[in-house]
């Protein structure tokens, strides 16, 4: 089935060898019940959560990696700046998908959040969701709405902040040595 037949698409993307679905954070349990039942999206892979703060200005670079591996000698790899496109919203949540059947296959479904902006749990769609969620809750700050137990997973309960946020402040605590008085 092709892409355009599951709900809440806003944006069929193909780039670096794979197809991303962009999905209305609002329909995201919609279209991931769909995937999974029409489609046979049977396995949910990973939930990945993306800080986009500062992604398309001046200065970024980086290289792309494909699947026959990274060209070393690509724009981008030496120092060469490599301006990624804009976001128009800070977060996005990212599910990998994978068919286990007669006919297997990958998918990647993203679905974009500004700050503050909540989304579904797809627990009902996936158990296994539930502590990928809970990462990127505890690490991003995102909110997933219906999530039986959204705590923190890895950083302790009374941790102020999200450390994967580009804008948390770097640093530490002091080191004290043992000569000092």
């Amino acid at each position: 089935m092709s892409p355009a037949g599951v709900p809440g698409v806003v944006e069929t993307v193909e780039a670096h060898g794979e197809t991303t679905l962009v999905v209305d954070p609002a329909r995201i349990v919609e279209a991931c019940t769909h995937l999974r039942d029409a489609e046979g999206y049977n396995v949910l892979v990973d939930v990945a959560g993306v800080d986009y703060l500062g992604w398309g200005a001046k200065q970024v670079a980086g290289y792309i990696g494909t699947p026959a591996g990274r060209d070393i000698h690509a724009p981008g790899s030496q120092g060469f700046e490599r301006v990624p496109a804009a976001k128009e919203k800070r977060f996005a949540v990212v599910y990998h998908l994978l068919r286990v059947s007669d006919d297997p296959a990958r998918r990647r479904v993203e679905a974009r959040l500004d700050d503050g902006e909540e989304i579904d749990s797809v627990i009902g769609v996936w158990p296994a969701a539930d502590w990928n969620e809970r990462e990127a809750y505890d690490l991003f700050g995102i909110v997933f709405r219906g999530h039986p137990y959204l705590v923190r997973i890895l950083m302790p309960e009374d941790w102020e902040g999200h450390p994967l946020r580009k804008d948390y402040p770097l640093g530490g605590e002091p080191v004290r040595f043992s000569g000092e008085a």
